[in-house]
């Protein structure tokens, strides 16, 4: 398996797609790189030479592409600024809850946990009251 980035990108894909499992790379970013690159999309991972593979972290070190850790810590210093300073974006994340303005009543789930909570839940059966 090629290595680029501290990530193994899978054999049997083509470049095009095998190059978007590394964090910060989509597919139209991968069809960029890989024009640059002078790179075939319709190749094998498998079949990339180690100069095509230095390649292709040229040309994504060239353009600045931020990719995995560097990426992960500049969101993640984002994210800390907007709580630091308290504005709304900053206190949204800090309660674990949408930031852009979705609904709460309903969905929400991914940010919120899959915590579901319905009225009846916590209620005791009708035989055992007293």
């Amino acid at each position: 398996m090629a290595r680029l980035f501290g990530i193994e990108i899978p054999n049997d894909k083509r470049i095009e797609v095998a190059l978007t499992y590394i964090y910060g790379i989509g597919p139209a970013k991968s069809v960029k790189v890989l024009s640059e690159a002078k790179i075939d999309p319709d190749k094998r991972a498998r079949s990339l030479t180690i100069d095509e593979i230095d390649a292709i972290k040229k040309v994504i070190e060239k353009n600045g592409i931020r990719v995995e850790g560097d990426l992960r810590r500049f969101i993640g210093s984002n994210i800390k600024r907007l709580k630091d300073i308290g504005c709304y974006k900053g206190i949204r994340h800090q309660k674990h809850l949408p930031v852009r303005g979705q609904r709460t009543k309903t969905n929400s789930r991914t940010v919120r946990g899959n915590v579901r909570l319905s009225a009846g839940s916590g209620r005791k059966a009708a035989n055992q009251k007293t």
